[in-house]
């Protein structure tokens, strides 16, 4: 970097000093997930309904001279620093859009989401990197410009940038805003185990196709969501309990407990979840399984209202 380029970053730095802001990355599920036939791009063509929990990272961006990256929480061990960090990946993109003028962030990322866990993980923070970078640097770019920049970033990020109901197609890059979803409970359960999405996809036996599921209508209830996946269904959890059997077990463990209506494992795994009739339930639940399985991840959530991925001024 030149030294008038620096000087005009640090202005630009000085300029916005003090205005911090605030996103969350909420968990992603794919409340039910069919798989087509491969696509001419090696891609497999995708049709899933897609929800978000409560429950994610946060991010926290502070305006600076370059671009950098803190990780803390449980599992920042995980995540990559290098060029593959998506957060950083998503920053650089949306700052090349706007090459004229120099752009830097400090970005402090709490990792509460287990990594490749089927959950967004990754792609939920790179989306709300969009979206907090977008109102930090006045951007003011709109929600379909960003949904397009986030599709050369990977497969669940158009969805996540979203962070609310939406039907995803194609192998994720196609989504539209859905119905609105109750704030449902839910329990999130990973047994502890790594399952990265290509190998889950090259033990892919059956399919069900991307013709089987309408976008729903109308959902007010529980037992409305419910009767919607009875004929879904996720492609992808037996080739991932193929590889990870613990899977089948969590499935067991989240069917066992009272007031869990549907139990199946969200995206490409290992995550599972769980939705239940009554939070005092999904706590509950949430509770004994991880006394009985003390190397699990799990957590009592709800589904999230429309605006939990809204970023904010702090």
């Amino acid at each position: 970097m030149s030294e008038q380029t620096n000087k005009s970053a640090e202005a630009l730095a000085k300029a916005s000093a003090g205005e911090r802001v605030r996103v969350r990355a909420p968990a992603k599920l794919n409340l039910f997930l069919h798989v087509g036939d491969t696509r001419p791009d090696g891609y497999h063509a995708l049709q899933s309904l897609v929800a978000f929990a409560e429950a994610g990272d946060v991010l926290e961006i502070a305006p600076a001279a370059e671009l950098s990256l803190n990780v803390s929480g449980p599992f920042a061990a995980q995540i990559p620093r290098g060029s593959t960090n998506l957060v950083l990946k998503a920053a650089r993109s949306l700052s090349e859009l706007h090459a004229d003028t120099p752009r830097g962030a400090s970005i402090a990322l709490e990792k509460n989401l287990p990594v490749a866990a089927g959950i967004g993980g990754g792609s939920a923070d790179a989306a709300a990197t969009l979206r907090a970078l977008n109102l930090l640097w006045g951007l003011n770019r709109a929600e379909d410009e960003l949904v397009d920049l986030a599709r050369s970033l990977g497969s669940d990020v158009p969805a996540c940038v979203l962070s609310r109901p939406c039907w995803m197609e194609g192998r994720g890059e196609h989504v539209s805003p859905a119905n609105p979803l109750p704030s449902l409970d839910l329990v999130l359960v990973n047994p502890g185990v790594l399952l990265p999405t290509a190998g889950v996809f090259a033990s892919l036996n059956a399919r069900t196709g991307t013709s089987a599921m309408e976008p729903p209508g109308r959902i007010e209830t529980l037992w409305d969501l419910v009767a919607y996946l009875e004929d879904s269904g996720n492609d992808l959890e037996s080739p991932a309990t193929h590889l990870q059997p613990d899977i089948d077990h969590v499935v067991e463990a989240l069917h066992h407990e009272p007031g869990c209506v549907f139990a199946q494992m969200s995206g490409s795994g290992a995550t599972c979840f769980g939705l239940f009739n009554d939070r005092e339930y999904a706590e509950g639940g949430a509770g004994r399984i991880a006394q009985d399985h003390p190397h699990w991840w799990v957590k009592a959530t709800r589904i999230a209202a429309p605006d939990i991925g809204a970023p904010r001024r702090v």
